[in-house]
């Protein structure tokens, strides 16, 4: 496995084997990896004759007063988890490499971006959107895999893929949880233990949704009062936003269907989390 560090070399090394004839899967990363982080790795390993894995966390991403220099990072423990699941390159640009001075260049994917996480978060997508696709140009992969847990995130990428004719898949991994439902995140390691138990409201609340739905409930209004009365229970959940909408577009639905999306984020203690779930999808 090869570590590299800076933008001249990635490139150069992909370009490389793209002319060799190598197909090249990426996955893109903040670090710390868990679970979630390797069912992408090891799909990656199926799917391309190079494993890139990326870490980098993203300073444009991140808004006033988050949690960007408290976010957890354990490169050491990260590079045994890319070994183990067969990685070939590690890539770790710099915050100076990726955005040199007199940067100004944005993508914004302007209507995905604003629900949901995009109107707590202003512009936190751009900043994904804007890294994902230098990261594309600089690892030139022929597929990149993301996971469904950060669904507009994934929707978001795609949209920006398509519009901009970048030539590569871009696909969606299921969420993996715990034993017990929780969605894996690296922001869980911020849970103190009685608030780890507390998070488990959010997939106990989709859950809520996702029998409503088998049971023949249609309405987008009852089913989200469903997952609220869930959520309000939890005495140390803090409601950001719950929402019912098309898995397609993003805009909100007043009838449910198979293909809906159900999605929340919640803060439990000072940590935010999110989850969410297709409806007439099978987990």
């Amino acid at each position: 496995m090869k570590i590299i560090s800076t933008i001249d070399e990635m490139q150069q090394t992909a370009l490389d084997l793209k002319r060799q004839g190598k197909t090249i899967a990426f996955v893109p990363t903040m670090g710390y990896l868990h679970e979630g982080h390797a069912s992408l790795l090891r799909e990656g390993r199926r799917r391309g004759d190079i494993l890139v894995l990326s870490i980098f966390v993203n300073p444009i991403q991140f808004g006033r007063n988050e949690d960007l220099d408290s976010y957890p990072r354990d490169r050491e423990r990260d590079c045994r988890t890319a070994e183990a699941c067969g990685v070939d390159i590690v890539f770790t640009p710099t915050s100076a490499g990726m955005y040199p001075p007199g940067f100004q260049t944005g993508v914004a994917v302007r209507e995905l971006s604003r629900p949901l996480c995009g109107a707590s978060r202003p512009g936190h997508f751009d900043g994904v959107a804007t890294v994902v696709t230098k990261l594309l140009n600089i690892v030139q992969p022929d597929v990149a895999l993301f996971g469904r847990k950060d669904y507009q995130q994934l929707a978001v990428i795609r949209r920006m893929a398509a519009d901009l004719n970048l030539p590569l898949q871009v696909v969606g991994m299921p969420i993996v949880r715990e034993a017990d439902g929780l969605a894996m995140s690296s922001r869980n390691s911020y849970l103190a233990p009685a608030e780890r138990q507390a998070a488990l409201c959010l997939s106990r609340a989709l859950m809520r949704a996702r029998d409503r739905y088998a049971a023949g409930e249609r309405s987008a209004a009852t089913l989200k009062d469903e997952v609220l009365a869930v959520i309000a229970r939890e005495p140390l959940a803090t409601i950001d936003y719950v929402e019912v909408r098309d898995g397609a577009t993003l805009e909100p639905s007043q009838t449910v269907d198979s293909g809906t999306l159900v999605a929340l984020a919640v803060k439990v203690g000072q940590t935010r989390l999110i989850d969410n779930t297709i409806v007439g999808e099978e987990l």
